[in-house]
C-alpha cells in the first residue's frame, strides 16, 4: 500500500534524504503521558484499615494484603494517580504517590474510578488526516477531542474515530482502551499526532518517543512573557502533593523534565509585555510539561483552567472574552520522525487553528 497524502490548507509535509539538523534555538513540545486528563471522573471511595502488623511494609503491598479484592498492580496504579490518601483526623487528606513508601497503621481512602468500557466502539468522526500508509496515520487533532476513552469521556475520542477510519488494522499493542496510541495531547491541546496501525509500527514509534528522538515543536500564547526570552527549564515534575488533578514542579521525586523555549513575539508594551507567543521544544514529554513549565516562569498559557492562576491584564482578558476563547492556548505545530518501518524521514507542520489564530490577531492589536 502506497502512502496516502492528505494535503490541508496550511499543513506542510516534507520528506528528506537526511534527518533534519538539530534545532539550535528552542521551539517544541508534546505531552506523552499515561495518566488520564485531570478531573476525569471520581468513582467509588473505599476505606481500607491497616492494622499495626502491616505497618513498615511497602504501602502497595500492605494495602493489597488488607484489601484482597484490589490487586497490587491496581493499587500501584491508583497510588501513582494520586487516588490513595491517609485519613488523618483533623487534617485534610493528602494524596500518597509513592507505593514503595513504608505503610503506617491507619485508615486509607482509595478512590477507584468507574470502569471504562472494555473495548471502545468505532465512531464516524471526521479526521484531518495529514498522512497515512499501511503502518501509521498522522492527524491534526482538534481541541476538545480526547486521545482515548477515560472515565467521564468514553466516546468521541481519537481512538473511536481511528477505529472507524482504520478498521481492523489499528494496533492493539497500546492496550484495549488505547489501540494505536503511542503518545497523546491533552484534550484541549490541538495539533499533530501520530498513531500506529500495526504492532511493528507501534513498537518502533514507542522506541522513538522513549529515546526522545522526535522533532516536536509547540506554540503557546502566554500571559506576559517568560524571562529571559530564550532559555531552558529543567525541573522534576510529578503529581502535586496538594491536588492529585495537577502536576507540579517538585524538589524531590517525580521525573526529570526539560523544556527549551524561545519567545517569538510579544504583545503590548515592549518593556512589560502583556502576552507572548512562545515556541517550546521538549527533551522529555511529561504530563502537562509545557503548561507547568510556562506557569513556573510566571507566564502560563492563556486560557489554562488548571495552571493559569491569576487573571491576565485587562486588555488581554477583554481580547479573550471578545473572541470567546475557552481553552489553554497550546498547539502542537510540528511533528517529525523517521518512519519506523520504511526509514523515510517525515515532518509535518500545521498552522495555528482558527481559535488561536483569532486570539493572536486580537493580541496584535494591543
Amino acid at each position: 500500500m502506497s502512502p496516502t497524502r492528505h494535503p490541508r490548507d496550511g499543513a506542510v509535509k516534507t520528506t528528506l534524504s537526511e534527518p533534519p539538523p538539530p534545532l539550535t534555538t528552542p521551539d517544541d513540545e508534546l505531552e506523552d503521558f499515561d495518566a488520564q486528563e485531570a478531573g476525569a471522573g471520581t468513582g467509588e471511595t473505599l476505606l481500607i484499615v491497616l492494622e499495626a502488623d502491616l505497618a513498615g511494609q511497602r504501602l502497595d503491598k500492605a494495602l493489597a494484603t488488607a484489601a484482597p479484592d484490589l490487586s497490587r498492580a491496581r493499587l500501584q496504579a491508583l497510588i501513582a494517580a494520586g487516588q490513595v490518601s491517609l485519613a488523618t483526623p483533623g487534617r485534610a487528606a493528602v494524596p500518597l504517590t509513592n507505593g514503595s513508601a513504608k505503610a503506617v497503621a491507619g485508615t486509607y481512602a482509595v478512590v477507584v474510578p468507574p470502569p471504562v468500557a472494555a473495548e471502545p466502539l468505532p465512531e464516524d468522526i471526521p479526521l484531518s488526516v495529514l498522512y497515512e500508509d499501511a503502518y501509521l496515520i498522522v492527524i491534526d487533532k482538534p481541541a476538545g477531542m480526547a486521545a482515548h476513552p477515560a472515565p467521564g469521556c468514553e466516546t468521541g475520542t481519537l481512538v473511536n474515530a481511528l477505529l472507524h477510519h482504520c478498521g481492523d488494522s489499528l494496533s492493539g499493542i497500546g492496550g484495549v482502551a488505547r489501540p494505536g496510541i503511542v503518545h497523546r495531547l491533552d484534550k484541549e491541546t490541538s495539533g499533530v499526532m501520530v498513531a500506529a496501525k500495526t504492532d511493528a509500527a507501534h513498537q518502533g514509534l514507542s522506541a522513538l518517543f522513549a529515546e526522545h528522538d522526535i522533532d516536536r515543536m509547540y506554540l503557546a500564547l502566554t500571559r506576559g512573557a517568560p524571562h529571559p526570552v530564550v532559555g531552558t527549564i529543567q525541573t522534576r515534575l510529578g503529581r502535586s502533593p496538594g491536588d492529585r488533578k495537577k502536576m507540579a514542579v517538585l524538589k524531590t521525586g517525580g521525573r526529570e523534565a526539560t523544556t527549551h523555549y524561545r519567545v517569538e513575539k510579544t504583545f503590548g508594551p515592549a518593556a512589560k509585555p502583556l502576552a507572548a507567543r512562545v515556541a517550546c521544544r521538549l527533551e522529555t514529554g511529561r504530563t502537562h510539561q509545557i503548561r507547568v513549565h510556562m506557569a513556573s516562569k510566571g507566564a502560563p498559557c492563556l486560557g489554562d483552567p488548571v495552571y493559569g492562576a491569576g487573571a491576565p491584564a485587562a486588555p488581554v482578558k477583554a481580547a479573550i472574552q471578545e473572541i470567546g476563547f475557552a481553552r489553554q492556548a497550546l498547539h502542537a505545530a510540528v511533528l517529525g520522525f523517521v518512519h519506523p518501518i520504511t526509514g523515510e524521514t517525515l515532518r509535518f507542520e500545521t498552522p495555528l487553528p482558527p481559535d488561536m489564530a483569532a486570539l493572536e490577531a486580537a493580541l496584535e492589536a494591543l
